[in-house]
C-alpha cells in the first residue's frame, strides 16, 4: 500500500500513521484524549472510526475510537496493521463481576473470556485471548506509581447487554472470579496475538457488582465524578505505558 493511500474505514494512511496507538470505544473519549497531546491533528471521522494524531513526551500516538463491540474493533485493528501500527492499548468501559471494586477503579486485563463472536471468525476458541506480557506489566507498574487503584485478572468480553441470558452469564462468569466484563478486549486480545501486535487493555469501572449501587441524585453525581476521574487515569496510564515502551528501545 503507498504512503498516501488511505483505508477504507478508518480513513488513515500510512504516512499518517504512528508505531502506538491507543483505542477507545466513544468518539468522544478520543477528543478528551487530545488534551493529554501536543501537535494534535485530526485525521478522519467515519462510521464510528474518529481518529486524532499527536505526541506525548515526544512519540507520537494515534487515538481511534471503535464504536461498540467486537466487529468494528476487529476492523479497526486490521487496518491499523496495515498502516503499520505496532502496539495497540484499548482504554474502555466496565462492569464489574465482583464486590469490593468501585465506580472509577481500574481493571488491567491478564486474559479474557472469549464470550464473543467475532473472534470465533477468526481461529477455535482454543486459542487464548491474552495481552502483550510487558506491556501489560508497565500499565501495572505505572497505576501503581501513579497511585491509581486498580485490580489485575481475566476478563470477560461479550456482545449483547439486552440478552435474555445475560444476567444468568453475569453470574456465572462471577462465580468463576472473572473481575469485569465489556464488548472489545478479547478480540483486541485475540487479532493482536494473530497479526503479531503488541496489545494492552486497561477498563474503567463505571458498574458496580450487584448491590452496591446506591440510590439517591447525590450518589449518582458521585459515581459520575468518579467515572471521569477513571477515565482520565486510565488515559494517563496508557500515555505513559508508550512512553515507557518507547523509552526501553532505546
Amino acid at each position: 500500500m503507498g504512503d498516501m493511500e488511505k483505508q477504507p474505514h478508518i480513513l488513515i494512511s500510512r504516512k499518517e500513521s504512528a508505531e502506538y496507538a491507543i483505542i477507545p470505544g466513544d468518539p468522544k473519549r478520543v477528543k478528551r484524549i487530545a488534551g493529554y497531546l501536543d501537535d494534535v491533528r485530526e485525521l478522519a471521522f467515519n462510521r464510528e472510526y474518529y481518529s486524532i494524531r499527536g505526541k506525548y513526551k515526544g512519540v507520537p500516538v494515534i487515538a481511534l475510537s471503535t464504536g461498540i463491540g467486537g466487529p468494528s474493533a476487529a476492523i479497526a485493528i486490521e487496518e491499523m496493521r496495515a498502516i503499520g501500527v505496532r502496539t495497540i492499548l484499548r482504554i474502555g468501559s466496565c462492569g464489574a463481576l465482583q464486590s469490593g471494586m468501585s465506580v472509577g477503579d481500574l481493571i488491567i486485563s491478564t486474559g479474557s473470556v472469549r464470550d464473543d463472536g467475532t473472534t470465533s471468525t477468526y481461529v477455535d476458541k482454543g486459542y487464548p485471548a491474552v495481552p502483550d506480557l510487558e506491556t501489560t506489566g508497565i500499565l501495572q507498574q505505572v497505576c501503581g506509581k501513579m497511585g491509581f487503584r486498580y485490580h489485575s485478572g481475566i476478563t470477560r468480553s461479550h456482545d449483547s447487554y439486552y440478552a435474555d441470558t445475560a444476567e444468568e452469564r453475569t453470574d456465572y462468569w462471577h462465580s468463576r472470579g472473572i473481575l469485569g466484563e465489556d464488548l472489545e478486549t478479547s478480540t483486541l486480545f485475540v487479532v493482536a496475538g494473530l497479526r503479531g501486535l503488541r496489545a494492552g487493555s486497561i477498563l474503567n469501572i463505571v458498574v458496580e457488582w450487584k448491590g452496591d449501587v446506591k440510590e439517591g441524585i447525590q450518589d449518582y453525581v458521585n459515581d459520575a465524578r468518579q467515572a471521569a476521574c477513571g477515565e482520565e487515569n486510565e488515559i494517563l496510564a496508557a500515555l505513559e505505558t508508550i512512553s515507557e515502551l518507547e523509552a526501553r528501545k532505546n
